[in-house]
């Protein structure tokens, strides 16, 4: 058996069996998702993190290219009750260290007793614990990885949907999810995506109905570009974000944010619409949230289980924001309507702009 070591933060070590070889470090957190391991796995949002799966068998259906959300594996690590080969071989055919045959409950446990926490590990046949420790010793907060959005942002403009005649998104991308552009195309938008430090003259030149801030990992005030263009933007176009995009935007218009205990992470959180009384099941992935929305905006949706903001909407501006992820790889469904909303915005601000006939 490969030798596997997992120190957290506070110096305990756990030995446990090394699927995967290599060493790393990042912020230890767990997903409830029973499904769907290729979409969180992929999911650029998971950057600079060690990923625990709550549920104890990891790749019981393969590992199929047409799920992923990115080009890549985005969390530094992998812990599993239970991983299978498949995955076990694409874990390590992207370097990516990771380790099976421990109890998942008791480090889930700890998560939400302690909240994140910093971690390292080392697999392979001849690490040893000093090594985990070395990795744990050199781990950073993630508030402290201030440029985490040049790791998994694009380097240069993208298009998709050049042929469609819809609407024109300026898509920010802090690290999207490919679903987020898949959602918009299939609605007949043309979707720039820009780097996530993209100027105001990069957004002038799409000339844009509706300016997209993404979601990503890490810190929002880290983004601060991306929250200069919301100041710049919001009074003349309509703004939507998802995740990280919620606290972008809050962030710009006078709103504050703050780091959660250990954040939701999964595909069952229970969102609740405040006006029509509806509850939803969403898929979600943030360490940070919404503290106070500001005097610009308004909370329309709140997390059942803690009351956390999960939907923002303007005052005085066009602003549709959500904090978990309508486009819904793997699921559920319930939330794509979004999409329609933000779209929307466009149809509304283009009506209003054109003078009536006398």
């Amino acid at each position: 058996m490969t030798e596997a070591y997992v120190a957290l933060e506070g110096g305990h070590v756990i030995e446990a069996r090394g699927r995967a070889p290599g060493t790393a470090r990042g912020e230890l957190v767990f997903t409830t998702a029973y499904t769907g391991y290729e979409e969180s796995l992929t999911d650029p949002s998971y950057e600079e993190q060690i990923l625990t799966f709550s549920y104890p068998l990891i790749g019981n259906y393969g590992v199929r290219e047409e799920r992923f959300e990115d080009d890549r594996i985005h969390p530094r690590a992998v812990l599993a009750k239970e991983l299978t080969e498949d995955v076990a071989e694409w874990l390590a055919s992207e370097n990516v260290p990771a380790v099976d045959h421990l109890d998942t409950r008791e480090v889930v446990t700890d998560i939400r007793d302690e909240g994140a926490m910093k971690c390292g590990i080392a697999v392979g046949e001849d690490v040893t614990e000093d090594d985990a420790l070395e990795q744990l010793e050199a781990c950073k907060g993630m508030s402290e990885h201030t440029d985490i959005g040049a790791q998994v942002s694009v380097d240069e403009s993208e298009l998709y949907g050049a042929d469609n005649d819809g609407k024109t998104v300026a898509l920010v991308d802090c690290g999207a999810k490919g679903s987020i552009v898949d959602s918009l195309v299939a609605r007949n938008a043309e979707v720039h995506v820009l780097p996530y430090d993209a100027s105001v003259s990069d957004v002038e030149a799409v000339s844009p109905d509706i300016l997209f801030i993404s979601n990503g990992p890490g810190d929002p005030t880290n983004y601060q570009q991306a929250i200069s263009l919301v100041e710049e933007f919001v009074e003349d176009t309509p703004v939507a974000g998802i995740c990280l995009g919620q606290q972008i935007v809050a962030e710009a218009l006078g709103g504050t944010t703050e780091k959660m205990t250990f954040g939701h992470r999964g595909v069952n959180q229970p969102v609740l619409d405040l006006e029509s009384g509806k509850v939803v099941m969403t898929t979600q992935n943030h360490g940070y949230t919404v503290s106070d929305p500001g005097e610009h905006l308004e909370i329309t949706q709140i997390n059942v289980n803690d009351d956390t903001p999960e939907g923002i909407d303007g005052l005085e501006y066009d602003v549709i924001t959500r904090q978990y992820h309508p486009e819904a790889n793997p699921g559920p469904e319930d939330t794509l309507d979004f999409f329609d909303d933000v779209l929307a915005m466009g149809d509304a601000r283009a009506t209003t702009a054109v003078p009536a006939d006398d």
